[in-house]
């Protein structure tokens, strides 16, 4: 049983605090104690097609690739705030440029996107290329690696409150960091990705969508922590 504990703080009140529970963290990437395991390389089972129906994206080498025109793929369970941890690479046969190159993307709450893109020796409009909160908000550094290798996304995500009228009361925000580098930091989202005049749209939890923008773009090693 957690013990509780009562303590001044600097303002002279008394505040109590719970004992923090026990979490045993992974070796290296791998998932913590009280992680759920979202891709382990081996199947699509905490997967579904957006459209329906089963995931008809790529299993090889213990990662998914996405195959152009089968559509987004999205969990089949719904998250808010949430720790997440994702490995990505760009094909390593560079094809196209700009938005062309290894595009795809991770929607948080299938509203809010990471980009996904291979920005490695490549131009773009700036808040559109890997790191960005796409259309919104550009990388604090571009720290991609070259095409093929993998990359790792370490997320944290506080999902937006709306008061009982629908109107948002306090909005998302988001912590990146790409292969140990902080890229966005505590960046308030100003609303849905591709309707800027609307904003926020009152929802409760959603699941978490990883886009099918065309190009053969790998994940792996995918797990998500409930906050």
């Amino acid at each position: 049983m957690l013990g509780c504990l009562s303590a001044i703080n600097i303002s002279g009140q008394t505040q109590s605090f719970a004992e923090p529970r026990v979490v045993t963290p992974g070796t290296g990437t791998a998932a913590p104690s009280d992680a759920i395991v979202l891709f382990d390389g081996k199947d699509f089972s905490q997967w579904e097609s957006t459209k329906g129906g089963e995931v008809k994206w790529r299993l090889e080498g213990g990662a998914m690739f996405v195959v152009g025109k089968t559509g987004n793929i999205q969990t089949k369970q719904s998250f808010g705030d949430c720790q997440l941890h994702i490995e990505w690479r760009t094909p390593d046969v560079v094809e196209g440029e700009g938005q062309g190159r290894g595009n795809s993307g991770i929607f948080f709450q299938k509203k809010y996107e990471l980009q996904v893109l291979d920005s490695y020796d490549n131009k773009t409009y700036f808040d559109g290329q890997a790191g960005s909160i796409y259309t919104q908000n550009p990388p604090l550094v571009n720290v991609c690696r070259k095409p093929g290798e993998w990359q790792v996304y370490d997320v944290v995500y506080m999902a937006p409150r709306f008061n009982a009228d629908g109107k948002v009361e306090i909005p998302a925000r988001i912590t990146v960091f790409q292969n140990g580098v902080l890229i966005q930091n505590n960046f308030v989202i100003k609303g849905t990705t591709y309707d800027k005049t609307t904003g926020y749209v009152a929802h409760h939890k959603m699941p978490l969508e990883l886009q099918d923008h065309g190009n053969p773009t790998g994940f792996r090693n995918i797990w998500i922590r409930e906050l």
